[in-house]
């Protein structure tokens, strides 16, 4: 491979800033380096090579470009880049190779108390962490690839982390194979958009104590367990796609301890349970569409004042069970393809009372390994009587559409 000589420093127009070039034949070899010589809103222009570095602390507002394939290979035992700078963007580099750790955090790029810092177009491959953010704000990750190998949730580390941030910006990444594609911690007023994240081992999207924050237009597919939304308020979640998140103690969506938020227009397909709700008290759930779910809602006793309203139920197993005989919320104008009633006068909602939990998904939530007789002629004739005398299920009733 051949690499231009090319003077390491070229002063342009007017003003006191540069651009920096670096090559691997050049006058200014390493990354390093030229962090340590640059000037605040100095250019760094990176040129194809693969480079070993260590860690590089940035320390001043920086523009850090790769021109051509520049891979960055992690020589050092922590982070790669350490940013503890306003201003500093990164873009078109290839990271690869930061060392796991269990007594820190190491990342490819960590930013640490920063002001309006942007992470775009970058590939990260087989890293701890990929992008991390401490006590930041104002910041963008974007267009990024983040690829890891993990095998293990004990040993693996997160694609993008935040943690006490506010108004983070992460739009149109694609993350996978990591412990938890994103992961939000006591981070707020932050918009996540347009992310591909799949086969994680734990969570495609992880978030506590993170309110105000809005999820639009994301895919989450083939995840340990889907997504989770702990311990937060005043959140929306919209347009999103959950698909193919199964296992035997998986779900697309769980709630718990959520409060008035917004659950709309999305899409679950094919998980073992398409939403979990616990401790979620006024939500709103609408527009949405779970099919071919084994548990389209698992709703638990503690779960109340949501509203329930517009949404379609499709080819799911059962389409609702709960650990509570009281229902202690509204379903209006849900569509229900197990619906077995009538419509005489045409309106588009039923003429009888629709009883979504069903009996036998009532017993098998307290003993699962009854599952096998799903298809059995013993659940066909209890389902039968259930719905001509409900008994255990009588507080169930809904209005069809």
């Amino acid at each position: 491979m051949k690499y231009l000589v090319l003077l390491s420093v070229l002063y342009l127009g007017t003003g006191n800033t540069s651009v920096i070039r670096i090559s691997l034949k050049g006058h200014c070899k390493t990354i390093q380096e030229a962090v340590r010589i640059a000037k605040p809103y100095d250019s760094l222009t990176i040129l194809e090579g693969i480079y070993s570095e260590k860690t590089i602390i940035i320390d001043k507002p920086l523009q850090i470009t790769g021109h051509g394939k520049v891979i960055i290979n992690a020589a050092g035992d922590k982070d790669l880049f350490f940013v503890q700078s306003d201003n500093v963007q990164i873009s078109g580099l290839h990271f690869k190779n930061v060392v796991r750790s269990f007594i820190s955090d190491n990342s490819a790029i960590k930013i640490e108390s920063a002001k309006n810092c942007r992470i775009v177009n970058n590939f990260f491959t087989n890293n701890f962490f990929a992008v991390y953010l401490s006590r930041s704000s104002g910041c963008v990750v974007q267009n990024n690839t983040i690829i890891s190998s993990g095998q293990h949730e004990s040993s693996s580390g997160n694609g993008i982390h935040l943690w006490n941030c506010r108004d983070i910006t992460i739009k149109s990444n694609r993350v996978a194979g990591h412990r938890d594609g994103i992961y939000l911690e006591f981070s707020k007023v932050s918009y996540i958009s347009n992310n591909t994240s799949e086969k994680n081992l734990r969570y495609g999207l992880h978030f506590m104590f993170s309110d105000s924050c809005k999820y639009y237009k994301n895919e989450f597919s083939k995840n340990g367990a889907g997504v989770a939304v702990m311990y937060s308020r005043v959140i929306e979640m919209k347009f999103n796609t959950f698909v193919n998140n199964q296992g035997t103690s998986s779900y697309g969506l769980l709630l718990k301890d959520i409060k008035d938020s917004q659950v709309a227009n999305n899409i679950f397909h094919e998980n073992t349970t398409g939403i979990f709700m616990e401790a979620a008290m006024r939500i709103s759930l609408y527009n949405n569409t779970i099919r071919n779910c084994g548990w389209g809602i698992k709703l638990m006793a503690n779960s109340t004042e949501n509203i329930f309203k517009n949404n379609n139920f499709l080819a799911n197993t059962f389409d609702i069970t709960s650990n509570s005989r009281h229902d202690g919320n509204k379903f209006s104008s849900n569509y229900w393809d197990s619906y077995k009633g009538y419509d005489f006068n045409r309106d588009g909602i039923g003429d009888v009372p629709y009883y979504p939990v069903s009996l036998f998904s009532v017993i098998v939530a307290e003993n699962p390994a009854l599952l096998v007789l799903l298809k059995s002629f013993f659940v066909s004739v209890l389902d039968a009587t259930e719905r001509i005398a409900p008994v255990l299920t009588a507080v169930w009733p809904v209005n069809c559409s």
